[in-house]
């Protein structure tokens, strides 16, 4: 089978991967601008920007990957919508958990398949995150990333970071996952009330795990379009331009909205 793959990036962390005739979601977030949302603990975000392509022109849903249920930046009002009418949704243990219908709950390096008659299977694998300082999961709660694969990939898995800093876990993956393709989650998300405290990936902190993990492309994503994301592109691009070549030179950025051809 082809190993290219086609990516929408639709805003935030929200992206349709389109595989040899699978349509695979990661975190639906559909809702218009404007709306202050709270995330537990005094934090809050406005969202600035709606998707660049409306749920009602997405098309069909074979799975949605949900990196986590609990926050709207990763999962919206409309974007619970959507969650009844896609085949399959894959998320945290908690998370399916909470959703109910069928949804299910991977723990850290926990595997799933997907599978649909013509097409190829694909191996979804849960990947560690940790979305926020030392000790924090019980505050922030669970998060994964996924890492995916099918038959015919030339570079490695696709794998999507999830909302993580950088830190042990997440770099695990250097040792055990090639990857081909990465979705990054970066942002540098920071909150008033928690001051310093980051709970997502810096710029600088993606050269770092680029630099281990080694993807033939690395996408960044969630980093624009809400009030908390503190680092947006010009941050990020100028942080990759001081990297050192082979990191600077596996970047690839997606224009927001348009369908974009991948190697994997």
């Amino acid at each position: 089978m082809p190993a290219d793959v086609r990516l929408t990036h639709v805003g935030g962390p929200t992206v349709l991967i389109e595989v040899a005739g699978w349509r695979l979601l990661t975190d639906p977030t559909f809702d218009p601008a404007g709306r202050r949302y709270a995330f537990g603990w005094g934090t809050s975000s406005r969202k600035l920007a709606g998707p660049a392509v409306p749920a009602e022109a997405l098309g069909p849903v074979d799975a949605v990957l949900l990196t986590h249920d609990h926050h709207g930046d990763n999962l919206d009002d409309a974007g619970r919508k959507l969650l009844p009418g896609a085949g399959t949704v894959v998320t945290t243990v908690s998370g399916a958990g909470r959703l109910g219908g069928g949804a299910r709950g991977l723990a850290p390096w926990a595997s799933t398949t997907l599978d649909s008659p013509g097409r190829p299977s694909i191996e979804v694998t849960a990947t560690p995150c940790r979305h926020g300082p030392p000790l924090s999961r019980p505050i922030v709660g669970d998060v994964v990333g996924f890492a995916l694969r099918w038959e015919g990939q030339r570079h490695g898995a696709l794998w999507i970071s999830g909302d993580t800093v950088l830190y042990g876990g997440v770099r695990q993956v250097a040792g055990r996952v090639p990857v081909g393709l990465a979705l990054l989650h970066l942002g540098g998300v920071r909150f008033p009330v928690t001051g310093p405290l980051r709970y997502t990936m810096t710029a600088r902190d993606a050269v770092t795990l680029l630099a281990e993990v080694r993807p033939h492309t690395a996408v960044p994503v969630h980093y624009e379009g809400w009030k908390h994301f503190q680092q947006p592109r010009p941050v990020i691009e100028a942080e990759f331009a001081a990297a050192p070549p082979d990191v600077r030179d596996r970047v690839r950025w997606l224009t927001i909205g348009t369908p974009t051809d991948l190697e994997t």
